[in-house]
């Protein structure tokens, strides 16, 4: 962990930094206040490095409250994963997929099922469309 520390400066410099393990409601603010500002807002709807994890439905909802798109990236590490800190961190392959719109996302997914169905019916779609990136 003490690379992170040489390179936190710059990241707090260039991002807002929320804490998923205690996402409150002033993590939601600066969130939504990026969004407004027209800023980019990385969010993995796996919210984990883990494999196989289920999508969690936020990135789908903040999508929704905003209207914004989402724009899916795929990134595949080559190399020690998990990292070994502090020197062995993975070469990655980026791949960056069509921007989806909340639309295509919900397209022919019943309604009746109830919000919160619905939104990880979509989040389960969004990662079919990052995986296919």
């Amino acid at each position: 962990m003490r690379s992170f520390a040489l390179v936190q400066p710059v990241i707090r410099t260039f991002s807002t930094i929320i804490d998923r393990e205690n996402f409150g409601r002033s993590d939601f603010r600066k969130m939504l206040e990026a969004i407004k500002r027209e800023r980019l807002v990385g969010l993995f709807p796996e919210g984990t490095t883990r494999k196989q994890v289920d999508a969690k439905a936020g990135a789908v909802r903040f999508a929704m409250m905003t209207g914004k798109k989402l724009l899916p990236v795929n990134i595949v590490p080559k190399g020690p994963y998990p990292p070994r800190y502090p020197f062995g961190m993975p070469r990655i392959t980026a791949s960056i997929g069509q921007p989806v719109t909340i639309a295509d996302l919900r397209d022919g997914i019943d309604e009746s099922l109830g919000k919160s169905q619905v939104a990880r019916l979509m989040s389960d779609r969004l990662m079919e469309v990052v995986d296919n990136a």
